[in-house]
């Protein structure tokens, strides 16, 4: 099993990574360098104005310790990675299998399975949690089972993405109902990309964020185009696969995270900036915090459902890549997604 590594935030405005023999050396104003092993990481993740020297970036490129840099919002911006150094034989039959609709449909109708299930899953928990739920929730629930069904019955991937959407506007219809928190300012009707246009939304961009990046790492690993995908249509500068990989992870790993966040009052409606055009941000402080309990997060040991292994949460993005992997090989007659019971 693969052993988990560190991914490194760097939120602090003018700082300065370099290279120190195989040290990363963190430079910031008036404070002593900091010197971290390269050894431990897998990736680093720079908000805002932070600067990487060459050699850190050809080391990290040959390391394979994907560089991704985000604005001081946490909108991606650019990311540094070696050459491709997969497969070449699974990247071909990838490819192979992005050019036939009949084996896209059927692996985006996994996919999009999983991500409803995670859906469902989510709502039944707070069901356990709270003992009751709404009327509302209850048919909710029930609608995405059917949406489930729907999905496995379809006949084609835009019928597939149809069904996605529909599925997603009603498990968001009541996403309201999972926050316990008051606050007028943590309520949230609609979901909104760009930009987020309330505190709910920024944090849910913020964490998707996130998982992208180590939804590509997870890819890049075992040696799949994160670019080339089975759902997302393809599209320059897309990473279309990374964004297939992830849908079934949001709701378990993404949406969960950030209820958490809000429930136990770890992040306060305080801690937003807002902007001219409405967009809604995290400012510095909660960043840390958010950044913080991500990790621990990612350290908490879980059982996976298909594998029967104990593992770190962490891994779950490289465990399901190298599940697609061996789905692509023939190796497996079916791709199964993680789904959380």
């Amino acid at each position: 099993m693969r052993k988990l590594q560190n991914t490194l935030y760097i939120t602090t405005p003018g700082s300065y990574l370099s290279l120190d023999g195989k040290a990363l050396v963190i430079s910031q104003k008036e404070q002593a360098d900091v010197k971290l092993p390269c050894h431990n990481l897998a990736g680093i993740v720079c908000f805002g104005r932070v600067s990487c020297s060459p050699y850190l970036m050809h080391y990290c490129a040959e390391q394979d310790i994907l560089i991704s840099f985000l604005d001081e919002f946490g909108r991606f911006l650019a990311r540094v990675h070696g050459p491709v150094s997969g497969n070449v034989f699974l990247r071909r039959e990838q490819y192979r299998i992005a050019d036939s609709q009949e084996k896209c449909k059927d692996l985006a109708a996994m996919l999009v399975t999983g991500k409803i299930a995670n859906h469902r899953a989510v709502l039944r928990r707070f069901h356990r949690d709270q003992g009751v739920i709404s009327a509302k929730m209850e048919n909710v629930e029930a609608a995405l089972s059917n949406y489930m069904l729907a999905v496995q019955k379809a006949d084609s991937v835009d019928s597939i993405r149809g069904l996605e959407g529909k599925a997603a506007d009603l498990y968001f219809s009541v996403f309201d109902e999972l926050i316990l928190v008051k606050d007028p300012e943590f309520r949230f009707s609609l979901r909104s990309r760009r930009p987020p246009l309330d505190r709910v939304n920024a944090l849910l961009s913020f964490i998707y964020t996130l998982i992208l990046h180590d939804t590509i790492a997870g890819l890049e690993c075992v040696g799949l185009d994160p670019a080339v995908g089975f759902l997302h249509k393809e599209r320059s500068g897309r990473e279309s696969l990374a964004l297939d990989l992830m849908e079934e992870l949001r709701p378990y790993l993404g949406d969960r995270f950030i209820l958490s966040l809000i429930n136990t009052k770890r992040i306060s409606a305080k801690n937003f900036k807002l902007r001219e055009n409405g967009a809604v941000y995290l400012d510095s402080d909660a960043r840390k915090v958010f950044l913080q309990a991500w990790q621990q997060r990612k350290l908490e040991t879980i059982t996976h459902p298909v594998l029967k292994e104990k593992m770190p949460l962490g891994l779950i993005f490289f465990v399901q890549a190298r599940l697609l992997a061996k789905y692509i090989r023939a190796e497996m007659d079916y791709y199964l997604p993680f789904v959380w019971k």
